[in-house]
């Protein structure tokens, strides 16, 4: 009889381990094989987006003025595209509802839509009119993504480089824990107020070639749980409506004897 216990615990540790197959990235890619990506990404400046701009030259009294802080104080400015002052005396703006920023002496400017370096080159052209040689740095302070669901620490990450991918994404959450469904990750992405919906497989390296592999801002990263995490969660509130139900009898039981 002993024997028969022990044997009917093995074949239930056996059949409750999860298979290498539902664990392992990139199952099929081959030792020292190399992978050319197609991939390519570029950041795009949207509605909403905080960047940074500074002006330069070698006569820096001639960039000043463009360089002069307007509107707000407050690190968002006052919403209409104006400037405000970072700790370290760069100006940034929010680029308003309209795609534009009100930069210094050039006014209203259309930066959603444009790359970084389409937004940098077009403002240079448009200062070579009061500057010999200008240098324009342009940087997006509020790039942001979110990674929920069965990873080790969910939550929303600020990305300082513009470009993230979203094995790195994970990285920065803690990985995935062992509930999490590897074969099919949601990618969430907003674009022009349409939300669309990517499905990756991180067990499998064709995600190399996902055109969700990097994330753009404000993308939101969800990790379903797996079968044996749903049936756990399920078996978890099954036994505390059990508790609850038998709480709720027994303090029936006792108001009744008290009266």
């Amino acid at each position: 009889m002993r024997y028969r216990f022990l044997f009917l615990f093995l074949v239930i540790v056996v059949f409750s381990c999860k298979t290498p197959e539902n664990v392992v990235y990139f199952q099929n890619s081959a030792d020292l094989e190399e992978i050319s990506s197609t991939n390519s990404f570029t950041s795009v400046f949207k509605i909403d987006d905080i960047i940074g701009v500074m002006v330069s030259a070698t006569d820096m009294d001639a960039v000043r003025p463009f360089n002069l802080m307007q509107g707000s104080s407050s690190l968002l400015g006052d919403g209409g595209g104006n400037a405000s002052s970072t700790s370290s005396g760069e100006p940034t703006y929010l680029i308003n509802e309209d795609g534009n920023i009100d930069f210094p002496v050039l006014g209203q400017l259309k930066i959603a839509g444009l790359t970084r370096i389409e937004a940098k080159e077009m403002i240079k052209e448009k200062l070579k009119i009061y500057v010999n040689d200008p240098i324009v740095s342009i940087r997006l302070k509020n790039f942001k993504i979110t990674v929920m669901g069965e990873v080790s620490e969910p939550g929303s990450y600020t990305i300082p480089n513009e470009r993230i991918t979203i094995i790195e994404a994970l990285g920065l959450a803690g990985d995935m824990t062992i509930k999490g469904r590897r074969e099919n990750l949601l990618v969430i992405r907003e674009n022009e107020g349409v939300n669309t919906y990517h499905r990756v497989d991180l067990t499998s390296k064709s995600i190399f070639e996902s055109p969700v592999y990097y994330l753009a801002q404000n993308d939101v990263l969800y990790v379903e749980p797996n079968d044996s995490r749903i049936k756990e969660s399920k078996a978890r509130n099954n036994i505390l409506g059990v508790i609850i139900s038998i709480v709720g009898v027994v303090l029936s039981i006792v108001t009744l004897v008290i009266r």
